[in-house]
């Protein structure tokens, strides 16, 4: 079927960590037997562009073909005449990871074991004048701008991750968007309360706490509570909660009643303000618990990952942490050098030179977004909880003069290198380690 044989057995070579070397890699892997292709994705219609080695279109025109099997069937064959036709017995494709449209057919061809790449759509953009120096775009022409950049070796490879990496992804992509609508719950209960009671913080400094949830669901309006004694306020709370009275209950109560009695919050249409307060709280109970399941669903699913009870030696390291460098970076085993998962999140470093002139050293944030603040909220953790990365931030600051935030992006790259070298030797975490390659290094 369509020479669908991958150029490396077992999978792509692991490319060398200094970038030079692997653009050359990548260069060397296409030779004059390699049929390139290059596939614009949409959401319904894909077209792909076919070029031999040196750039030069072997196909009459272009292919369409749609995001179903009866497309993707139409491309196999489009291929296999293709190669047959010029005689070219390997293939590669590359394509632009867009959006979500091009899981379903990138991973279509990995199981097929077809030489699968992605070509960033920044390197798409800034090379489309090449062919006709002009600034015009079309799909046949993006189609055939991914085929130069792969005949050029500017593109990635793609890797299917393992079934539990896949399922680990899914887990925190899904905890990830129930974490921003559980933040946007919360910020519209406090603007609630900061037009309807505003002086509620004063009683309860955390909203979210058991006896706050039971006020807000009972008398969540000052008015409500102006009639009450405190005996009507803990009968209330013990509807909702077990250990409603006490010393601080009762404290709390008459704070409540006091603050409701000289409250200066809005006081118009508070039948519909209560009834938005009760949609609002009951969701993001909803939400909350839904998190909590997710949050169970990952500490069971690390336990089938070995890598994961490597990385989690690291104290201060915590689930959510691990889980998501995880499911950012997939089976660590298949890195060279912690370089490439800094590449991978967008934290290498870049600058504008020319001449005598010096830009400024900024992270390019060419990467996954999501691995990049991962990693960033990660170190920021372990310099507060490990003693290892508080002593390394601690020596930065104070012998070497850098700036806090310069620090914590230095000691991003350390913590990349420790978890790539960890895994790659089958080693839990060792302090004494860690210190003494940092000494060795500076």
């Amino acid at each position: 079927m369509m020479g669908l044989s991958r150029t490396h057995q077992g999978g792509a070579l692991t490319m060398k960590f200094k970038e030079i070397d692997a653009q050359n890699q990548r260069v060397e892997q296409i030779t004059t037997s390699h049929l390139v292709i290059g596939i614009d994705m949409a959401k319904e219609i894909h077209v792909a562009q076919a070029t031999n080695f040196r750039g030069i279109v072997v196909s009459k025109r272009h292919l369409s073909f749609s995001n179903s099997i009866e497309g993707f069937e139409k491309l196999s064959r489009w291929i296999s005449e293709l190669q047959q036709k010029h005689r070219l017995n390997r293939l590669i494709i590359g394509m632009e990871p867009t959006g979500h449209y091009w899981f379903n057919l990138a991973n279509w061809l990995a199981d097929k074991s077809v030489h699968v790449v992605m070509v960033n759509p920044a390197t798409t953009k800034r090379n489309k004048e090449n062919r006709d120096n002009s600034p015009s775009k079309n799909d046949p022409k993006d189609a055939l701008t991914i085929a130069d950049s792969v005949s050029r070796g500017f593109y990635y490879e793609y890797t299917r991750q393992s079934h539990e990496f896949q399922r680990l992804k899914t887990l925190m992509s899904d905890r990830e968007f129930w974490v921003t609508n559980s933040i946007r719950l919360q910020n519209r209960i406090v603007r609630w309360l900061d037009i309807r009671f505003p002086e509620y913080p004063s009683v309860f400094k955390d909203w979210t706490c058991k006896r706050s949830m039971a006020t807000l669901k009972t008398f969540p309006c000052p008015q409500d509570l102006e009639k009450y004694m405190v005996s009507d306020v803990l009968s209330a709370w013990r509807v909702h909660m077990q250990r409603a009275g006490g010393t601080t209950g009762t404290e709390k109560a008459a704070q409540l009643i006091a603050q409701a009695k000289r409250s200066v919050g809005e006081q118009v249409a508070v039948d519909e303000a209560k009834a938005d307060l009760k949609r609002l709280i009951e969701e993001f109970e909803r939400v909350t618990s839904m998190l909590e399941q997710i949050e169970k669903d990952i500490e069971a699913l690390l336990l089938e990952i070995p890598m994961a009870q490597q990385l989690r030696t690291i104290k201060g390291l915590g689930k959510i942490f691990t889980a998501a460098i995880l499911a950012g970076t997939g089976d660590l085993r298949q890195y060279a050098h912690g370089r490439q998962v800094l590449r991978k999140a967008g934290l290498n470093l870049a600058q504008s030179k020319s001449g005598k002139r010096k830009g400024q050293i900024v992270l390019s944030k060419r990467g996954d977004s999501a691995l990049r603040k991962y990693l960033y909220l990660a170190t920021v953790q372990l310099v507060w909880n490990n003693p290892v990365f508080r002593h390394l931030h601690e020596h930065n600051v104070q012998e070497k003069k850098m700036k806090k935030q310069q620090s914590i992006f230095k000691l991003i790259g350390k913590l990349a290198r420790i978890l790539v070298g960890i895994v790659q030797r089958g080693e839990e975490f060792t302090p004494e380690k860690a210190v003494l390659n940092w000494i060795e290094a500076a």
